[in-house]
């Protein structure tokens, strides 16, 4: 009895770890794309121009 308590909670608190998670990952690819944005748009525009 004791457990069907705690289920509820720790789905909740698994369904946070989990966002927490991919708001993290979130951050982390808008972070390395807005540092390396512009460097890869150069190796694009190079490219184009070689053509």
């Amino acid at each position: 009895m004791r457990t069907l308590l705690y289920a509820p909670r720790e789905k909740g608190q698994g369904l946070v770890e989990y966002a927490l998670i991919l708001v993290l990952v979130a951050v982390v690819v808008i972070v390395i794309l807005a540092l390396l944005g512009p460097a890869i748009g150069n190796v694009f525009s190079n490219i184009v121009s070689n053509i």
